[in-house]
């Protein structure tokens, strides 16, 4: 049986963006304006949608499956920070988020945000 949590409870605002690319995790880096995170990072969001005109839509809340490196996130609540590629590292002190999915052969998580 095949389950997603794609979009669940998912909402998302728009701000102004420079360089960023869908399914990117992204921090605020100026009033109203995001940029991709560097490793080690605390990320707001997933950028869901990427304007020719600057903005981008960026998914605050809700279900979202992202890329990791390194070791696998566990289950349940568990430490994540941004990994400097896009996605996400288990890590302590990062923000606490409800994993609920672990796919190690595609290397992808899925939690809420």
């Amino acid at each position: 049986m095949n389950i997603s949590y794609e979009g669940i409870g998912q909402w998302a605002a728009t701000f102004a963006c420079g360089k960023v690319a869908q399914g990117e995790l992204v921090k605020i880096s100026a009033p109203g304006t995001v940029s991709p995170c560097e490793a080690g990072d605390r990320f707001c969001g997933m950028t869901v949608s990427v304007g020719r005109d600057g903005a981008c839509a960026v998914a605050l809340g809700g279900m979202i499956t992202a890329g990791y490196t390194g070791a696998a996130p566990t289950l349940g609540w568990c430490g994540l920070k941004a990994d400097g590629s896009g996605g996400v590292m288990a890590a302590e002190g990062g923000g606490t988020y409800l994993v609920v999915d672990v796919d190690e052969s595609s290397s992808t998580v899925t939690f809420a945000l």
